[in-house]
């Protein structure tokens, strides 16, 4: 009787770490690969509860390899820097996929300078949040390919 239940531990066992191993998981690299694939515009940008979408109108954005990215309006382009990570020094998750981007304060780029977490990626599709850690209000951005 004891064998079979030692048995049917392993085999539950065995079943939950294969469970575990096969569970997808949102990468570093996952993200590298698909934010430098085309360009992108931003489809949703709300702080503090109120949509501000509208700052980023006809701008694209191209991010590349070495940590650079370039958005674009027009003639008008400014460079700023991204990065992605699976920790970041301010959170207490070390299981979190963050989203980093810097931009100078200018024409509203700024704004979206900071360290976002994932909510969801595709292919085609970036959702970020970020937690104020003044009011504790959330923020949200969103990356669609062009």
């Amino acid at each position: 009787m004891k064998t079979i239940k030692k048995a049917n531990m392993w085999l539950v066992a065995i079943v939950l770490f294969s469970i575990a191993v096969s569970c997808k998981k949102d990468t570093p690299k996952k993200l590298e690969k698909n934010i430098t694939e085309g360009s992108w515009k931003i489809t949703n940008f709300s702080e503090d509860g109120a949509n501000e979408t509208f700052y980023f109108s006809g701008y694209t954005f191209e991010f590349s390899d070495n940590g650079t990215v370039t958005a674009t309006n027009g003639s008008n382009s400014i460079s700023g820097t991204w990065s992605a990570s699976d920790s970041s020094s301010d959170d207490d998750s070390s299981s979190d996929l963050h989203f980093n981007l810097a931009f100078p304060d200018q024409n509203n780029l700024g704004e979206i300078s900071d360290d976002w977490h994932v909510t969801s990626q595709s292919d085609s599709k970036l959702e970020l949040y970020d937690v104020s850690g003044g009011d504790g209000s959330t923020d949200y951005l969103t990356f669609e390919k062009n």
